[in-house]
């Protein structure tokens, strides 16, 4: 039998194959807006048909979308199919909030340990970046900042432990949580007490990714989620405290059947 001819790779299946790969490791992120075809197929040094039809492939796989006069962008597909669904039963579940936070803390906790053991030069950068800037919007008022800041943190870890589904469930997850997080945020912004144990939690987990010390790091994260679950729980029983008072008074208006 005549032997087979292997099969050859076609320019634009590589270049879709390069494209996918930054999707992935999370150097394109959901919402970025692709370089010009100029620019792109320089950087990549292919001819611009060719990196078109490796557009085309990932626009047909959902992991692109292109619109004529706003350029291609990546699309949220890889987190979206999670992130749906899950808001909506948060929402009918309250009960699905302490598997969230169990959730989370196994995840962010195991991201920790990999950032601390695997994290390059590039990454402890990027980190320092990210926490000097928490710093900073956590002693502002602007709370929406420090509620921006947080969750680019935690990201930022989740990303340096250079696991892509680590990578991308910690992004599907905060976005599931963002209220959450907000709340929690908002109601330890007005203890001024928890708001510095908040900020000497991500200290700590700062400092033991950087001098990659695993084990610390994975402590510190466990210790940082279980606070935030005692403070929602705080949350909660203070939001109920106040809605019983006000029934008493008689202000809140009767449910309606």
């Amino acid at each position: 039998m005549p032997a087979r001819r292997p099969a050859v790779t076609r320019l634009a299946d590589t270049v879709a194959g390069e494209l996918e790969k930054r999707i992935l490791e999370g150097s394109l992120k959901p919402g970025d807006l692709l370089p010009s075809e100029r620019d792109l197929a320089v950087e990549l040094g292919v001819s611009r048909p060719s990196l078109r039809e490796a557009i085309q492939k990932l626009v047909a796989k959902g992991l692109l979308s292109t619109h004529h006069g706003s350029g291609t962008h990546v699309t949220d597909r890889l987190e979206a199919h999670f992130v749906d669904p899950w808001q909506d039963m948060l929402n009918g579940h309250p009960l699905l909030h302490q598997d969230l936070l169990e959730f989370r803390q196994m995840l962010e906790s195991q991201a920790a340990y990999l950032a601390a053991e695997r994290a390059l030069d590039v990454d402890i950068q990027r980190l320092d970046a990210v926490y000097a800037a928490l710093e900073t919007t956590f002693a502002s008022n602007d709370l929406q900042a420090c509620i921006d800041q947080d969750v680019l943190f935690h990201q930022v870890i989740a990303e340096a432990a250079h696991n892509v589904l680590i990578g991308h469930l910690s992004a599907s997850l905060m976005r599931v949580i963002h209220g959450h997080i907000s709340g929690s945020l908002a109601h330890l912004h007005a203890q001024p007490q928890r708001w510095e144990q908040l900020q000497s939690q991500h200290h700590a987990i700062w400092q033991a990714v950087r001098e990659h010390r695993p084990e610390a790091a994975a402590r510190a994260a466990r210790s940082h989620i279980e606070f935030v679950r005692q403070s929602m729980e705080d949350s909660a029983r203070q939001e109920e405290r106040r809605l019983s008072a006000m029934r008493r008074l008689g202000t809140l208006a009767p449910v309606s059947v």
